[in-house]
């Protein structure tokens, strides 16, 4: 595109330039800030979920002989709500996450329908009994939406599993959890909570934002 004076006199100020002009345009403030906060991606190694492996976080439950209950089955506490169990529908959850969230209340139960391959990441429980906080600010302590304390999980306590075949997870009540996740567009899950977990029980940390940090999983 030319550029010309509404005059029909030619100036010797005439400017011609084209519409691919490679001209430097000035960034915005929004430009700008999203070039500083560019965070930082952190590989995972994936390990199997195995009772041993997985013992930080709640238990892997397999396959066992029909019979009385013993240690082997998932040590459930679904005492403080009414429980719910249902098959969730998941889709084009891939294999990098930047938030995790805990529930205070309850152990939580995952597991693929027909035993397909899938990812969670985990970081330990961190809530903090009520009688022990103190100084919340100077301990790094923040407080949840639903009314306990609990201190952030560190990126470098975050670990990744893998989990495949006819077992299912328990998370102890309070582990943080990122997932399921999974290489396929869709799968379905059985999920064991209570009915207002979703609701009043869903305490999240954002990587991102707090530690500029977002987690790639290698498989």
């Amino acid at each position: 595109m030319i550029a010309v004076s509404s005059s029909s006199s030619f100036s010797p100020h005439l400017r011609v330039f084209s519409s691919s002009s490679t001209r430097p345009k000035k960034m915005d403030s929004s430009s700008v800030e999203s070039t500083k906060s560019a965070p930082k991606i952190v590989s995972l190694k994936a390990v199997d979920a195995t009772a041993s492996s997985f013992a930080d976080f709640g238990q892997v439950v397999s396959a066992s002989p029909d019979g009385e209950f013993g240690p082997r089955d998932a040590q459930l506490d679904l005492s403080r709500g009414i429980p719910r169990f249902y098959i969730m529908n998941l889709r084009d959850r891939k294999l990098r996450f930047s938030t995790i969230t805990h529930h205070a209340s309850v152990t939580q139960c995952l597991g693929s329908v027909g035993g397909g391959e899938w990812y969670l990441g985990v970081a330990k429980p961190s809530i903090v009994d009520p009688i022990n906080v103190e100084n919340e600010d100077e301990n790094g302590l923040v407080k949840s939406s639903c009314g306990h304390y609990y201190k952030p999980p560190h990126p470098d306590e975050v670990r990744v599993f893998r989990v495949a075949g006819p077992k299912f997870l328990k998370l102890n009540a309070g582990t943080w959890h990122a997932g399921p996740l999974f290489k396929l567009t869709e799968m379905d899950f059985y999920n064991l909570e209570l009915s207002n977990t979703n609701a009043v029980d869903h305490t999240t940390h954002n990587f991102r934002k707090e530690d500029g940090v977002v987690f790639l999983i290698e498989d």
